[in-house]
């Protein structure tokens, strides 16, 4: 007997069918694990929300290019399922698709911190809970898979917090480091 998705949509599984374009991908997990990361170490040190916000939002910008340009250097010259061969704007619409969730992945942390160099939130509660958000959006990106396949409750939280525990790893460098 193999494993069907469930039968009634589940709240969560509803929202990621419409996450899932960009957001509930490998390149989405990736892209918040490397957001925490960057976080983590630009704000060790006491920077400003602005000044993190900055490298994060380049470095993120430099990796998700590297990427798009990878994918599609990867797929041009292949054949498509008819048998064609895959020409380089091809090959690059596909690799932005696959690689959008490695961009979007940025704008939950980047948000925050654009609020912590607005003063709307103070600079290093805008640090702190951008690098927690990546945690929650982790845990959250665990759950929806788990879900998805259909496992048990139990499956779906240790999933959660399977995934999650990278995010926790950058928290506890940041408190190490800092």
């Amino acid at each position: 007997m193999s494993s069907s998705p469930p039968q009634r949509e589940h709240g969560l599984l509803k929202i990621h069918r419409v996450l899932r374009p960009g957001f509930g991908t490998e390149a989405a997990v990736y892209g918040t694990i490397l957001m925490s990361g960057l976080i983590a170490v630009s704000s060790a040190h006491g920077e400003t929300s602005a000044v993190v916000l900055l490298t994060v939002g380049i470095t993120v910008v430099v990796f998700w290019s590297a990427h798009v340009y990878a994918g599609t250097v990867a797929r041009v010259g292949d054949e498509d399922e008819s048998g064609h061969v895959i020409g380089v704007g091809t090959a690059l619409r596909s690799s932005l698709g696959h690689s959008f969730g490695m961009l979007s992945s940025a704008a939950v942390p980047g948000a925050i911190l654009l609020a912590g160099v607005t003063r709307v939130i103070p600079d290093d509660f805008a640090n702190d809970l951008a690098l927690w958000s990546g945690t929650v959006i982790l845990a959250l990106l665990g759950y929806i898979a788990f879900l998805r396949r259909g496992s048990s409750l139990i499956v779906r939280i240790v999933g959660a917090i399977g995934t999650a525990c990278f995010g926790i790893v950058f928290v506890v460098l940041k408190a190490l480091v800092h």
